[in-house]
């Protein structure tokens, strides 16, 4: 897979595209994490949108995967990923893999990606699609995201990309000291994200972006959004 170098975005016809979107989407937003920033300018978001979505790839806004489902708007991400101030030597966990996007971007910003998807059809694509395109460090497993992975815990990172009504026990519970989770949080129509620390003992919170997701599905999420 490509690093995102230049002669690899001369010969790829969505560069401008790109490049435009990371100018004017994400970087005049707030965005200045150079590692998100290059990360994104890396990985071909068309590739994980359905052929017939491809023109909107990089557009502000979320597109439709399948299964009621969506990839996020790029600034959301972008925002999200640079919450989370990763180097590059984590072990992170993200819950909701989607069309895996997310979830490749997060191999080229940290050492080891866990990814779980409730959707069985989404997760076999996903992982499908990330092999395909190179993406190796990332292991996708099919289950309950709103629990976690606690096999594998503690985790540096949690990035949960499906929205709670509440900040989930399990994924606080998975978290390893001075660990950093970024989460969707608050009713159906209107969420914020809210970035959560780890310290000993002890958590902070801080409320970021409004934003828009889809539920999360499982045991401590979509459940307690009431009667559907």
């Amino acid at each position: 897979m490509s690093d995102g170098n230049s002669t690899t975005l001369t010969h790829d016809p969505y560069a401008e595209q790109r490049a435009a979107m990371i100018q004017a989407q994400i970087r005049r937003r707030g965005v200045t994490d150079e590692r998100v920033l290059h990360a994104m300018a890396s990985v071909p978001r068309h590739e994980f949108v359905p052929p017939d979505l491809r023109s909107r790839a990089y557009q502000d806004e979320p597109l439709p995967i399948g299964g009621g489902q969506t990839i996020s708007q790029p600034y959301i991400v972008a925002a999200m990923l640079a919450a989370l101030s990763l180097t590059g030597t984590e072990k992170v966990l993200e819950i909701g893999t989607g069309c895996g996007y997310q979830a490749a971007l997060l191999t080229l910003l940290a050492a080891d990606i866990f990814s779980v998807e409730y959707l069985p059809e989404l997760a076999r694509s996903a992982s499908e699609r990330l092999e395909k395109l190179g993406f190796l460090n990332v292991h996708v497993h099919c289950g309950d995201g709103s629990a976690g992975l606690p096999e594998f815990a503690p985790y540096d990172g949690i990035i949960v990309s499906a929205a709670a009504p509440s900040l989930p026990e399990p994924l606080l519970r998975q978290m390893a000291d001075e660990g950093r989770m970024i989460v969707p949080v608050g009713p159906e129509d209107h969420q914020e994200l809210v970035l959560v620390t780890k310290h000993g003992d002890d958590f902070s919170f801080e409320r970021r972006d409004p934003c828009r997701f889809v539920p999360l599905l499982g045991r401590f999420g979509r459940q307690d959004w009431g009667p559907r």
